[in-house]
């Protein structure tokens, strides 16, 4: 290649790249991911291998130099060694025409821009897409925050404004349940999760997270309490979280359970990074309680005077979502990265997952890197990253038999680019393809839950229900 390069210079397929216009790519590439989310809209799910498949082609006509001098997450190398994930990510192309043109104006250079669209174009009228049926059950719910299959197969959907409703799946009719306490609601504050344990039955504990008033200040609160038709009673906040701040953002919320009577839920950082990396409080972790409240005797910090005994896992941003899959034992978890960095992780005991010190992040006011990198000795990488940022949403590992072809994937919603995603993993549970759903209901997709016939349950934050179900004809 490095013979071919300088005939390429010549013909002008790909310019010379100064240092100042190095540095301007760098810090201007993030307005390349508009224009790869614009024509990603354009398309179905099915390219995604194709613009990978352009992202190497960009890569093999820059100049070796240039990918190591660059040396941030969009790093080529770094992508085929695999840390970054899945190999299909959507937008890896963008930083290869970025390096190419030198310039984040890729119009700059009309042959090379002519290529891009060209390739894109051709190959998307080649792209597949999987056929599904989707069904409205609800509408008008404000942000439907949680959802809960009841054993009669109704559901049970929190929404972040403070309101709790019953939604018969035959009727359609829709039934407020009374019975809340006083839930702060501000920012991206509310009622947050509403979950059953594995072994339910009418009559027994439901559990709830919210946003609960602390001396003026919001604090995530893991709840239980008992349905008597359609009123809650017996409410007993089981843990107010060290985690309060001033701040209205990144309260994590999400709850679920594992064969063994305890319960998890995520907290996020409260828009205090360090607080991620401190053991002495709640913010920045996942969280493991008995589900009458009270500490396991096995937590990996239970006596140590340094951390609070509820920590599971700590390093955490703002984890959107939590599965506890009972079959394999694994607990998955999803969280919202800053500009660029969404991750899937799979949790472990007493492990840090590294915000903020490590990161494939931005900051959100200049181009520069969040953290020290993106590994550290004693630091876990996540299964996928997501850049730009999707904002990842809930997330579950698929076990029905509706989708044959699913099984064991992780199902996430994607709250900014408004679409589900499919995850498909490998032996070793590393992300190794990706597939992107529903993008015609152009809604942002805050939860997605199995419902007992393997169909899927799918919450929008323009206050929908939606299932979603297997179908022949209906291409989206």
């Amino acid at each position: 290649m490095k013979q071919v390069y300088p005939w390429l210079l010549k013909m002008q397929i790909v310019p010379k790249i100064s240092v100042r216009a190095k540095l301007r790519a760098r810090r201007r590439v993030e307005g390349l991911a508009y224009l790869g989310s614009w024509f990603d809209k354009l398309t179905t799910n099915g390219k995604s291998l194709v613009f990978n498949s352009i992202y190497c082609w960009g890569s093999f006509f820059t100049p070796t130099y240039f990918q190591s001098a660059e040396n941030h997450v969009w790093s080529s190398s770094r992508m085929r060694s695999g840390s970054m994930g899945s190999a299909t990510s959507h937008y890896r192309w963008i930083p290869a025409f970025a390096r190419m043109t030198g310039s984040s104006n890729v119009t700059a250079h009309p042959i090379t821009m002519g290529i891009v669209i060209i390739l894109m174009l051709f190959f998307t009228t080649l792209a597949h897409s999987d056929d599904v049926d989707i069904d409205t059950l609800a509408s008008g719910l404000g942000v439907p925050w949680g959802m809960a299959v009841l054993p009669d197969g109704n559901l049970l959907i929190s929404q972040r404004q403070g309101e709790l409703t019953h939604l018969n799946i035959s009727t359609k009719n829709l039934t407020a349940i009374s019975g809340l306490p006083e839930i702060k609601v501000e920012g991206q504050g509310g009622l947050f999760d509403v979950a059953l344990p594995p072994d339910f039955t009418i009559g027994s504990w439901l559990y709830f997270s919210y946003n609960k008033d602390s001396d003026g200040q919001g604090a995530t609160t893991l709840a239980r309490a008992k349905l008597d038709n359609f009123k809650l009673v017996d409410w007993q906040d089981l843990l107010v979280t060290h985690s309060r701040t001033k701040n209205k953002v990144h309260y994590g919320g999400r709850i679920t359970f594992d064969n063994n009577g305890h319960i998890f839920i995520s907290v996020g950082d409260r828009g205090l990074r360090s607080n991620a990396q401190d053991l002495l409080t709640h913010a920045g972790s996942i969280l493991r309680l008995n589900r009458d409240g009270t500490v396991p005797k096995d937590n990996p910090f239970v006596g140590n005077p340094q951390a609070l005994p509820e920590i599971w896992s700590v390093g955490h941003r703002n984890p959107q979502g939590l599965f506890y899959n009972r079959d394999t034992q694994q607990l998955w978890e999803s969280e919202h990265g800053p500009r660029g960095g969404d991750e899937i992780n799979l949790i472990e005991a007493g492990k840090n997952y590294g915000w903020p010190v490590i990161s494939y992040g931005k900051e959100y006011w200049s181009p520069l890197p969040v953290g020290k990198g993106t590994h550290q000795q004693g630091m876990e990488q996540p299964v996928k990253v997501y850049i730009p940022s999707i904002a990842i949403s809930s997330i579950i590992q698929y076990s029905g038999k509706a989708f044959s072809d699913w099984k064991g994937n992780l199902l996430a919603g994607a709250l900014n680019l408004q679409h589900l995603n499919r995850i498909i993993l490998d032996e070793n549970n590393q992300a190794i393809d990706e597939q992107r759903y529903l993008k015609s209901i152009k809604a942002r997709i805050r939860n997605v839950i199995e419902s007992p016939e393997g169909w899927l349950y799918v919450a929008t934050d323009n206050g929908k229900i939606l299932t979603i179900k297997p179908a022949d004809n209906e291409v989206q």
